[in-house]
């Protein structure tokens, strides 16, 4: 019975933290995966294949950077079920973090003599809770990774390949079980060649689906991924990730059992940490920042220093390991990327702390995780709330969402259009935004009329994300901080209605706001325009020649042909063939009959200006009549 009860716990936890959580809205990257198990009912064998618009442009998920999997799990259940029905999906993915929780308490009995402490740390920790609760690939590869590995050290050498397999084909990290399994067997007097077969499964199987995708649309789709991430490789962005991962480590386990496990250690350890506190507060002066950044930092050193001990050299080792590598591989610093380094640390923290510190750590562990993931629950469904309560009004107009992930989700349920760049919302028409959700501004034709509008917000003083928050929880583009305590709004909603009207400007200045409202299309708020841009303009009182004022940057490189069209028929033509300050004059005077003159500008050639991902053409200075 004793070597059943972490089992029974880790089951009994499992439960207990997902079913008040079934109706979890649709949330974060759900909607992708999503996409692509939309995509598998046309080709069940291709469902990277899918193409949907994100932030405006058209992308091509063999870039996405996860293999197909999870989009296949998803798919399955969208074929049996016939539509994306929250509770039966999340009742089927608590299967995964079943997965995880026996396969941590099979190790936990492996390492440990307090099994059932390390498999309550585990289970409890944030990122777990939280993160538990999404349609994503992170806790699925999580379960098969700690398959992989707990099979492995027991000699199940067979079904460990078969589980390094699955994990692989949920993420590319997956690869890391290659020097984590090496290291055991590396460490073992007894050295079976066999154990080969698992230790590079995943790797293998992660080429051979490469080569069946390049053989299927002649694309590596690591070679697409490395298309969309090379922006985001930035040293900057490498070293924000850095900072925040180590924060993130800090909280893998509640923080004060990490110091408590450290007792005992070299006095370097503690040193190193509180000289990384003070490295940190440069950073982030926030108390939450540079502890956490300290924590973390002697949460490795304490791990390298027990890389010395025969007896936890394994578990040590899988954790210096896996974060290395992560600060190498990942770029946002989301939480999440770190939940393989949940199991090793609970199984140390659980052998080094007395029992009542333990316990004692964990119930607040509980408090902060549940905190966190009731505050995520409010966030996705005040989307799911808002796009209900929208859908008499989608039912009679079109309607335009700018924004991404849930909110995006529920209102094209209800018929609403992701807003594509360069399209302009017209008179009669809806748009939705979001001041969190990367939403973007288009241009109106006509005026904004305020039909609806939400600020989320919750009574729960933490937040994963939100509006000017500085949590790195799901990435460090904005803070370092692993959440922030704060009651500050998550988000702002606006539906709008745009009410047609002429337009009064014969002359745009676009760095001026009243311009704005006259832009169509294809012109950022910045006034850089893409390949193509549209604005109208107030016809003039008499005929005159239409100019418009361009420039083009020392990055962009080669010649390109600039057309102006007006009313949709060519009026001038012009070869660029120079850096500088521009003007395109049409040769004849434009004359028009009617109130407006729709003016469309073309650019031959576009370029990119890291770490700007747009495609430019060229800087609109002015557009019009009377100059």
């Amino acid at each position: 019975m004793k070597r059943g009860l972490p089992f029974l716990l880790a089951a009994a936890l499992v439960l207990l933290l997902r079913l008040p959580f079934l109706n979890q809205a649709i949330q974060g990257d759900d909607y992708y995966y999503l996409a692509g198990a939309q995509y598998a009912q046309i080709d069940p064998a291709h469902p990277n294949h899918a193409r949907y618009l994100f932030l405006g442009e058209m992308v091509d998920m063999r870039g996405h950077p996860h293999p197909p999997l999870n989009s296949w799990t998803l798919a399955a259940l969208l074929a049996l079920l016939g539509d994306i029905r929250e509770i039966p999906f999340h009742a089927v993915y608590v299967v995964f973090s079943l997965i995880a929780a026996l396969s941590m308490a099979a190790l936990a009995l492996q390492f440990s003599a307090r099994p059932t402490a390390a498999v309550a740390i585990f289970c409890l920790t944030p990122a777990l809770v939280v993160n538990g609760n999404s349609l994503e690939s992170d806790v699925p590869f999580l379960a098969f990774w700690l398959a992989a590995i707990a099979l492995f050290t027991r000699g199940r050498i067979v079904l460990s390949a078969i589980c390094s397999a699955a994990a692989s084909l949920f993420a590319y990290q997956a690869v890391l079980l290659v020097p984590v399994l090496g290291l055991y067997w590396w460490l073992q007097k007894e050295k079976r060649p066999v154990a080969w077969l698992a230790i590079f499964t995943a790797p293998l199987v992660i080429g051979l689906w490469q080569v069946y995708e390049r053989a299927a649309s002649g694309a590596f789709p690591a070679a697409v991924l490395a298309g969309y991430l090379g922006p985001l490789q930035l040293l900057t962005q490498k070293l924000r990730s850095a900072a925040a991962l180590t924060g993130h480590l800090a909280w893998v386990a509640f923080p004060v059992l990490a110091w408590l496990a450290s007792r005992g250690a070299p006095r370097w350890v503690p040193a190193a940490a509180a000289i990384a506190g003070l490295g940190g507060a440069l950073l982030d002066p926030h108390p939450l920042f540079w502890a956490s950044f300290a924590t973390g930092v002697l949460v490795l050193c304490h791990a390298a220093w027990g890389l010395r001990r025969p007896e936890e050299r394994f578990l040590n080792g899988w954790l210096v390991i896996f974060f290395g590598a992560s600060l190498v591989l990942f770029f946002a610093g989301s939480a999440r990327y770190l939940l393989p380094l949940a199991a090793p640390l609970a199984i140390l923290i659980a052998n080094r702390v007395p029992a009542r510190s333990i316990y004692a750590g964990c119930a607040a562990q509980a408090v902060l995780s549940l905190g966190l993931a009731a505050v995520n629950y409010q966030h996705w469904n005040a989307y799911r709330e808002f796009a209900a309560g929208l859908a008499p009004r989608i039912a009679l107009h079109r309607t335009w969402v700018t924004g991404e992930w849930g909110l995006r989700h529920y209102l094209e349920a209800e018929g609403a259009l992701p807003l594509s760049n360069g399209r302009a919302v017209q008179g009669g028409e809806i748009l939705v935004s979001s001041e969190l959700a990367l939403s973007r501004t288009p241009a109106l034709r006509g005026a904004a009329v305020r039909l609806e509008q939400r600020e989320i917000t919750s009574a729960i003083p933490l937040r994963i994300i939100s509006l000017g928050g500085r949590s790195a929880y799901s990435t460090a583009a904005d803070g370092l901080r692993p959440f922030d305590v704060s009651t500050a709004p998550i988000d702002r909603l606006t539906a709008d209605r745009v009410v047609e009207r002429k337009p009064e400007l014969s002359l745009l200045d676009l760095s001026k706001p009243e311009s704005r409202s006259q832009v169509i299309g294809g012109i950022f708020p910045d006034g850089w325009m893409g390949s193509e841009a549209q604005v109208v303009l107030k016809a003039p009182p008499s005929p005159g020649k239409l100019r418009v004022s361009l420039y083009l940057p020392q990055a962009a490189r080669g010649e390109r042909t600039v057309t102006l069209l007006v009313d949709g028929a060519a009026a001038a033509r012009s070869e660029i063939r120079a850096p500088g300050l521009h003007a395109i004059e049409t040769p004849d005077e434009i004359a028009s009959t009617r109130d407006s003159v729709l003016v469309t500008i073309q650019v031959s050639r576009t370029f990119r200006a890291a770490p700007d991902t747009r495609d430019l053409g060229l800087l609109v200075r002015e557009i019009g009549f009377g100059r």
